[in-house]
């Protein structure tokens, strides 16, 4: 953190900044803050600074807008610099915490996190990502997840009533959809992320440690259990067995043709209508159903948290930033702009007013992270999981596939374990 005797002044490189003179010749501490482009608009940004430099005479704030590309590498670096000639606060991914607290290079924010910012109300799939063993480094800012997206008018013509509440009521409803030239849902054959819900509603897992080994786990019984339920799921639709969701994006399909729902996060739905503005109104929102009554399924669990380095040389400073970002006010004032879900189970009613982030606060309640290591990223990079899934939508014995998947995570995971 650079200490600098503000003149009349001030040249700052941040997106927004104060620029202000104390009484005297008082110097005031920058705090330099990453965050990714889009997380917060040009505006929230705006009124945040004002309001935090208005109640923190001492401190002035530097925040720099980050590209997502290339961010790894530029966050480990920042990380080895010197004393103060890094950031002092920086935005990373909820799973991406695990990859930049190993090293110790991340202060310990479990005393504060305790003491004076209630962890046991944080979504635990943005906590948990932020923890390494019983000490927390990352501290949640805000949440996205999927929802099911609906056409209310199909739903309507074919006599669905209400969105589904279970499972089985899910089932029953996609496939009263799924005729007349209409699919009753549109599942890419890879979108892991929405199978990964499935197998943890079941109990089950991608990958599990056991004395300090990370094996893949998609061949136990649970995770069998939400691999068939996928199946049977995406087979109530026309969607490619050997595609993501983003080839083609869904949102096209869902836009051009006779498609009763999809799974994603609300503002889809946005480009959905900008593609087809004959939508417009038409569509709904619920939370993806769960296994019984009352409790919407698991979802991943996507967003932010903040981190502050080590090698801040004010931690006091970057804390208090991080304080007042993820705190109640200015959390669910950036949730309410930005269409997010708030940090915390208690502040979910300050999105319940508009029906899609409503849907996606519902699920974030019980949202999920992907397995808590560094090594995770070496899974995705080569995603075992997309062919396992292929394969078994072609046809191929789940038992055995799921067993071939398991040992590609584990070699990725924990390369000297047979």
């Amino acid at each position: 953190m650079r200490r600098r005797l503000l003149a009349l002044i001030c040249v700052t490189g941040a997106l927004v900044s104060g620029c202000g003179m104390l009484r005297g010749d008082h110097e005031r501490r920058t705090v330099t803050v990453w965050l990714m482009k889009d997380s917060a608009s040009k505006e929230f940004l705006q009124r945040f600074t004002e309001d935090f430099e208005r109640t923190h005479e001492d401190l002035r704030l530097d925040i720099r807008i980050q590209e997502w590309t290339g961010i790894v590498q530029k966050v480990r670096t920042a990380l080895k610099a010197g004393s103060g000639d890094g950031p002092d606060v920086i935005e990373v991914g909820n799973t991406q915490v695990p990859l930049y607290a190993d090293g110790g290079r991340l202060a310990d924010l479990t005393l504060e996190s305790m003491r004076d910012w209630g962890k046991e109300k944080w979504l635990p799939g943005l906590a948990q990502p932020g923890k390494d063993g019983n000490k927390q480094y990352g501290i949640p800012w805000y949440a996205a997840n999927r929802v099911v997206i609906y056409r209310k008018d199909l739903f309507d013509q074919a006599g669905v009533t209400r969105p589904p509440g279970t499972r089985e009521e899910w089932l029953a409803a996609t496939e009263k959809l799924d005729s007349g030239g209409t699919q009753g849902i549109y599942l890419a054959g890879q979108d892991w992320y929405t199978l990964s819900g499935f197998i943890w509603d079941e109990g089950g897992d991608l990958a599990r440690e056991q004395d300090y080994t990370w094996r893949g786990t998609l061949d136990t019984p649970a995770a069998l259990r939400g691999m068939d339920f996928y199946r049977r799921l995406q087979a109530l639709g026309r969607g490619p067995v050997d595609a993501d969701e983003e080839h083609p994006p869904q949102a096209g399909v869902f836009a051009g043709g006779r498609v009763a729902q999809i799974i994603g996060v609300p503002g889809l739905a946005r480009a959905v209508v900008r593609q087809n503005p004959a939508l417009e109104g038409k569509l709904g929102f619920f939370p993806v159903p769960g296994r019984t009554a009352g409790r919407p399924g698991t979802v991943f669990t996507g967003g932010s948290d903040l981190v502050v380095p080590r090698n801040t040389d004010d931690q006091f400073a970057a804390t208090a930033v991080v304080a007042a970002l993820t705190g109640a006010k200015w959390d669910t004032e950036l949730a309410r702009t930005m269409n997010y879900v708030p940090n915390k189970t208690t502040l979910a009613g300050a999105v319940a007013g508009e029906e899609g982030v409503a849907a996606m606060a519902a699920g974030a309640a019980h949202g999920r992270a992907t397995p808590h290591t560094p090594q995770w990223a070496d899974v995705e990079a080569d995603n075992p999981i997309k062919e396992y899934m292929t394969r078994v939508l072609n046809g191929a014995d789940p038992v055995t596939e799921a067993r071939r998947a398991s040992r590609r995570i584990t070699e990725a995971l924990a390369p000297n374990v047979g």
